[in-house]
């Protein structure tokens, strides 16, 4: 049985990092990239994705821990007005999930983490010319610097889940 896609928000450093580590992998059907907003007092806007997948292929958990292992998770960031550590939930129910999945994944870090669980409130796309970013050129100092290795985490340390091999990357991350 097919199941209809789920969405939820995630904010943690450069969305165009965001952007790309979840493109690449399979069950997500679209990411959106841009800035997010919660509620008060979070309520600025800050870089983040809403990702669109299929749990029958890849769940929230899955999601979260990937989350974690490509940003600066448990290290409070010194551009946290641009950058904010979350995950934006949609409703009470994803809420408690991840509140769940966050503790669960806890004990897989030495130091706290500082991702908060924040109500999403209000989404705007970053400007066309953003978007894609490493898709549309790999080759670029900061995608390579930045993002490449967070690719190869993908490809070693969630291989099951990657949805590239080698370096199709643009290939796999320019979605219809």
């Amino acid at each position: 049985m097919k199941t209809l896609p789920e969405k939820i928000g995630l904010g943690g450093g450069c969305h165009w990092c965001t952007e790309a580590v979840f493109q690449a992998l399979r069950g997500v059907g679209d990411v959106a990239q841009g800035f997010i907003r919660a509620s008060a007092p979070d309520d600025s806007w800050s870089e983040a994705v809403i990702v669109t997948f299929d749990q029958s292929e890849i769940d929230v958990k899955t999601l979260i821990d990937i989350h974690l292992r490509t940003h600066a998770s448990t290290s409070p960031h010194k551009f946290r007005g641009k950058y904010r550590s979350a995950i934006y939930v949609f409703d009470d129910k994803q809420r408690n999930r991840a509140e769940q999945d966050l503790q669960d994944l806890q004990a897989d870090f030495e130091k706290p983490l500082v991702t908060q669980v924040l109500t999403h409130k209000g989404f705007k796309p970053s400007d066309v010319r953003f978007q894609n970013y490493y898709a549309t050129d790999p080759e670029r100092p900061f995608c390579q610097t930045y993002i490449d290795p967070k690719l190869q985490l993908l490809r070693t340390q969630f291989a099951d889940h990657a949805a590239i091999q080698g370096n199709d990357f643009p290939r796999i991350l320019l979605r219809d």
